[in-house]
């Protein structure tokens, strides 16, 4: 017979309270592997980006350049989330393990409870990835996905702001759908009307995974017979001399955009270093505890400009 106490669920919380914060990041994996992760973050981080321009010219002893030079700063914002779950850690060690987990001798209470509040940990974690792109801030709401602004939220604000525009160059209105008989040459057309610095840059295209799909398929149809041809899967976009890869994240689905950066562009913000970030074990009624966990995230582009990023902005019939 297996039975666990609320003392004793609160002290493996203690003991693991830093393996349990990180697995809300470890559970990022798929995403974080494609973005650069921020620690030490709580509330905002400001990074200045230099714009300006200088040139050298023929010798002259009273020419002298007047132009600015600007700082422009974007903040990476991670915002404070909180949530209690009540529990029987009994039901949900069953739950989670069947009759195998329950019938061995060895599985003491630590490791029970420790199993319980890992698992927990990674369904908050599997919410935030999930939100990773779509999420929007709201003090109001409930669920992770209001706890902060997606990549895609920032990227609509900024384009209402004007900031990601045509005319800016960080933007492409698409005007066509993408299908499995244009799907090569349309992300080949994205990725050239990016600016050639960015083009110069090891990228990384963020795209659905039915953008991805199709991708391979109009490829298949197109190449299927040349001698390099030799894998189905495409990792790197066919053009960019393996410089551009090819991002199928399941959490783009239904995303409005398509995102063309680098791996540095992409900030993923959490604390992970301060006492702030909390799980903790209460009893709360007979047989009942409380799961409790607060921490610290937020995502944000460290630059929108040309050189940094490029948006196609997918057509909508």
């Amino acid at each position: 017979m297996v039975t666990i106490t609320p003392d004793e669920l609160a002290k493996s919380a203690a003991k693991y309270r830093k393996d349990l914060i990180m697995m809300p990041v470890i559970a990022l994996a798929t995403s974080l592997m494609h973005m650069t992760l921020r620690v030490g973050i709580r509330g905002k981080e400001t990074v200045g980006e230099l714009d300006g321009d200088i040139e050298l010219g023929p010798y002259s002893e009273t020419r002298v350049d007047e132009t600015g030079v600007n700082v422009k700063g974007r903040s990476l914002e991670t915002f404070f989330g909180s949530v209690v779950k009540n529990f029987s850690p009994n039901s949900v060690v069953k739950s989670i393990y069947g009759d195998v987990a329950l019938s061995g001798t060895a599985l003491t209470n630590t490791q029970i409870t420790q199993m319980v509040l890992a698992y927990l940990a990674k369904k908050i974690s599997k919410n935030i990835n999930k939100n990773l792109w779509s999420a929007v801030q709201n003090d109001n709401g409930t669920g992770t996905a209001d706890l902060f602004n997606g990549f895609d939220t920032i990227t609509k604000n900024e384009i209402t702001a004007g900031k990601i525009s045509v005319e800016i160059g960080n933007l492409k209105e698409m005007t066509a759908a993408i299908t499995v008989n244009n799907a090569c040459d349309t992300l080949k057309a994205i990725y050239r009307g990016a600016t050639d610095e960015l083009q110069g840059e090891v990228t990384k295209m963020f795209v659905s995974k039915t953008v991805y799909n199709m991708y391979n398929d109009d490829y298949q149809a197109s190449h299927g017979a040349l001698p390099y041809n030799t894998a189905f899967k495409k990792t790197f976009l066919e053009g960019s001399d393996d410089q551009c890869e090819l991002v199928a994240l399941p959490n783009k689905k239904n995303s409005p955009y398509i995102h063309l950066t680098t791996k540095g562009n992409m900030l993923v913000g959490v604390d992970q270093m301060s006492d702030v970030e909390t799980i903790t074990v209460e009893k709360h009624a007979a047989f009942v505890v409380q799961f409790i966990m607060a921490m610290f995230f937020g995502v944000q582009f460290e630059s929108i400009s040309p050189e940094r990023l490029y948006v196609a902005k997918l057509f909508v019939a």
